[in-house]
């Protein structure tokens, strides 16, 4: 699966939210499937982000910078959430870990 490729297709087609504040209210209101985070996110977001249960945490390899640019967006994303998929498999990423 090339996640950058499903990462488009899902904010193409599907429901992605995008940044901290955003995704932090998304998951509070239970809608998250799942959260991706950029390698460098703040600490503390990230420690906070472990204390949901059953939410399925994926950290992209890249810097904000690249997750930014993997979403088609010309400003730096740290974290997004996916509500739906939409015609993407990227939620093939729960079932693989």
């Amino acid at each position: 699966m090339d996640f950058n490729a499903s990462l488009r297709r899902a904010i193409k087609t599907g429901n992605v939210i995008l940044g901290q504040n955003n995704t932090e209210k998304c998951i509070k209101e239970g809608k998250a499937q799942m959260v991706v985070v950029a390698a460098n996110c703040p600490e503390n977001f990230k420690n906070q982000l472990g204390g949901y249960e059953n939410l399925f945490i994926h950290t992209f390899e890249g810097s904000s910078v690249a997750l930014g640019k993997a979403c088609g967006k010309p400003f730096m994303v740290s974290t997004l959430a996916i509500v739906s998929p939409g015609e993407s498999d990227i939620l093939s990423l729960k079932r693989a870990a």
